[in-house]
């Protein structure tokens, strides 16, 4: 127990180590991270400095980094965002994977001689491109709101869909389970664990969330949202199913859930270091030895990968996804390198006798060479050839499901934060609202339909995952004061662009708030003004003269709050001018009356000026 102890904490250190160090140099050379994770995991793999002796003992760790990948990329994608997307994801989608596809594997049929079996998984398999490495690189580059990311993400959702069947279909291809009789328990396993996974995630999952929010622990909902990701890799892997696409399926049942941005947030760190180990463990997966060996054929069928996708990935972008040429050939570059579900399919295909070991370790270097590649070649031709696309207008479909460009953030959903956001939407501004009190969701979802999250928004990760950067307001609408200081302040630190709307509970609570930069609306000011106006209408006022009243009093009032402001945190000063503030008001009241009484002893007078 003590040595596999000491083996996991070495381990962990070395990644961990491996990640400070490389990383930050492959970014300072303007490599990437991607890069840097590639050839931090090849330095301590095997073939460099040994420092991880079996990379196949993190494995299954280190796919977790793309499970939770995927669950996120799930969230964000509701069936509705997919259904207005399908044009994108199931037009040009399809067109890639079969076109690619079926190239490929005519080639490995053909021209290498494969058995028309191996073929078919050979050329679909390398067809699927890296969902980590693309998304990655778009958001390094902060291209994924360009037309070709959006392009990208669009074929890799459908790439990622694709493996489901042809992982499926592996097993009724080889010879091992074909000739054993099991292919028909298999695909029962998978349709019983999808099935799962599609129940799960529709019925039971939201209860679940509802329960843990009540309990208001942090730890508690952090470990569900890792039980949910995890138990859904793990029913997966018992179907012998990939455990990212169970985990992608989760996920876009609960993207209209109101915990979608809480999960994201959740996950976002563990992803982030999950992912990098992923990278790093097909830096050690490299056989160099390969490399040595047969230099010029993996490094030539790593080119030839590149050289066919690369075209046929701009065909498809330029036709279908109505791309510009350049735009067209970032897409290609983006997504011409093999992908790591190309990894599950080959070793799948290596258990059931389709590939044997030689040809199965050279595909897995030749798309690990592919990969390591990709950054390196956009890097020189961003450089040189691709200096600045044209702004393109984002197609129709994009703009229709865009949630992630709010103008306004309502933060507390209780009779103020409602009545602000039923104004935003009767004004169709876009915006998105969070509270923390799970009855209040439950109630505003079904009566308004306004789309409110749980979250806490002092938590960064939180507004991140809403896109509260691209905001103009930031409402604070809580009836905490001490919340709402705390969030504000929050807010105008991170983002000190936006414009923030607090609610304050009383007068200090305003001076408070306009220390922070932020614009206070009292509570219950406009509230109590109306309901005088009500007052002097019962008294027999004109609404002349009630309105030059309440006039008066808020000019007043106001004046009187940024005289108290400077001396705010002096109480006895407050008092002061509290006093003579009342005073004054009295003396303003009698003077505007002694000037309305002539006008009333001398109508002859006021119908004279009428008639001038």
């Amino acid at each position: 127990m003590m040595s596999e102890t000491g083996g996991l904490l070495h381990a962990s250190v070395i990644f961990l180590l491996t990640a400070v160090l490389m990383v930050p140099l492959a970014k300072r050379l303007k490599l990437g991270a991607v890069l840097g994770y590639l050839l931090g995991g090849v330095l301590i793999g095997p073939s460099v400095l040994g420092l991880i002796t079996a990379p196949e003992s993190i494995s299954q760790l280190s796919e977790l980094g793309v499970v939770m990948l995927m669950f996120i990329i799930g969230l964000e994608l509701s069936p509705r965002r997919l259904w207005v997307m399908r044009r994108a994801v199931f037009g040009a989608g399809l067109a890639q994977v079969i076109l690619t596809g079926v190239l490929l594997a005519l080639g490995a049929w053909q021209i290498f001689g494969q058995s028309w079996q191996a073929a078919v998984i050979l050329g679909f398999g390398l067809a699927l491109s890296s969902t980590a490495m693309g998304l990655q690189l778009l958001a390094e580059r902060k291209e994924m709101s360009s037309p070709h990311g959006r392009q990208a993400f669009a074929i890799l959702l459908f790439q990622d869909i694709a493996a489901i069947p042809l992982i499926a279909l592996v097993p009724a291809l080889g010879s091992a389970q074909a000739s054993s009789g099991e292919g028909g328990a298999h695909l029962l396993q998978i349709v019983a664990s999808i099935g799962l996974v599609v129940i799960g995630g529709r019925y039971l999952l939201r209860p679940v969330f509802r329960i843990v929010a009540k309990t208001g622990l942090q730890e508690v909902s952090t470990a569900t949202a890792l039980l949910v990701v995890m138990g859904t890799a793990w029913l997966m892997e018992w179907a012998h199913v990939s455990m990212a696409l169970g985990a992608f399926l989760a996920g876009m049942l609960l993207a209209d859930s109101e915990y979608r941005h809480e999960l994201e947030s959740q996950l976002e760190p563990f992803k982030g270091l999950l992912l990098g180990l992923f990278f790093i463990g097909v830096g050690m997966s490299a056989d160099l030895s390969l490399l040595l060996t047969h230099p010029f054929m993996i490094l030539g069928l790593a080119l030839l990968l590149l050289a066919l996708k690369l075209p046929l990935l701009a065909l498809v972008g330029r036709m279908i996804g109505k791309l510009d040429s350049l735009s067209a050939i970032k897409l290609g570059l983006l997504l011409a390198a093999g992908g790591e579900f190309a990894f599950v399919l080959f070793g799948l295909a290596r258990d059931n006798a389709l590939f044997d070991n030689e040809l199965h370790d050279i595909l897995v270097m030749t798309i690990t060479l592919s990969m390591a590649l990709t950054p390196l070649i956009l890097l020189l031709l961003s450089r040189r050839l691709i200096q600045a696309i044209p702004a393109r207008t984002v197609p129709p479909e994009y703009e229709e499901v865009d949630d992630h460009h709010p103008r306004a953030v309502i933060v507390g959903m209780g009779r103020m934060g409602q009545i602000i956001a039923r104004v935003l939407r009767a004004q169709r501004v876009p915006f998105v609202a969070f509270e923390t009190e799970v009855d209040t969701i439950s109630i505003t979802r079904s009566i308004d339909n306004i789309a409110i999250y749980y979250g806490d928004p002092l938590r960064p990760g939180v507004l991140r995952t809403a896109g509260a950067e691209q905001a103009e307001f930031f409402i604070v609408a809580t009836d905490d004061p001490d919340i709402n200081l705390h969030i504000t302040q929050a807010v105008r630190l991170r983002y000190p662009h936006m414009k923030v709307i607090a609610r304050a509970r009383n007068r200090q609570h305003v001076h408070k708030l306009w220390d922070l930069g932020a614009m206070p609306v009292r509570e219950t000011f406009h509230s109590s003004v109306e309901m005088s106006r009500r007052v002097l209408q019962g008294l027999g006022l004109g609404e002349e003269q009630i309105e030059a009243r309440l006039r008066r009093f808020r000019e007043h009032d106001e004046r009187v709050l940024r005289e108290q402001h400077k001396v705010y945190d002096d109480e006895i000063a407050v008092f002061q001018t509290a006093r003579q503030a009342r005073a004054e008001l009295e003396t303003l009241f009698e003077s505007d009356h002694l000037e309305q009484v002539p006008k009333a002893l001398n109508p002859d007078a006021n119908n004279k000026k009428c008639e001038e």
